[in-house]
């Protein structure tokens, strides 16, 4: 079974010299169809713009610094959604939780 670290965890990539926090998951590149395991922010500085956003998936990560929140609507989430396959037609996540 895939694991993805939770939002807010900080890491350091392969070849990388700055750290990174992941804000988001299962994150489709815009233009194409890959989909990615994370994006990612620079840290400390946050979102700063686009153009510092950052894709990668889970085996490019070298280092885990810091490992984000975790609570049960976690858990939920990450059994409902993002464990499970693209090619299931899971219904869009966000609405269930808000």
């Amino acid at each position: 079974m895939k694991k993805y670290l939770p939002l807010g965890s900080i890491v350091l990539l392969k070849n990388g010299t700055k750290r990174v926090m992941i804000y988001g998951r299962k994150q489709l590149q815009m233009g194409t169809d890959k989909e990615w395991d994370y994006i990612a922010c620079l840290y400390p500085e946050g979102n700063i713009s686009e153009e510092y956003m950052y894709l990668f998936n889970h085996d490019q990560i070298d280092k885990v610094f810091f490992v984000g929140y975790q609570d049960e609507d976690e858990k939920n989430f990450l059994e409902k959604y993002l464990l499970v396959s693209k090619d299931n037609n899971t219904p869009d996540p966000v609405s269930e939780f808000l």
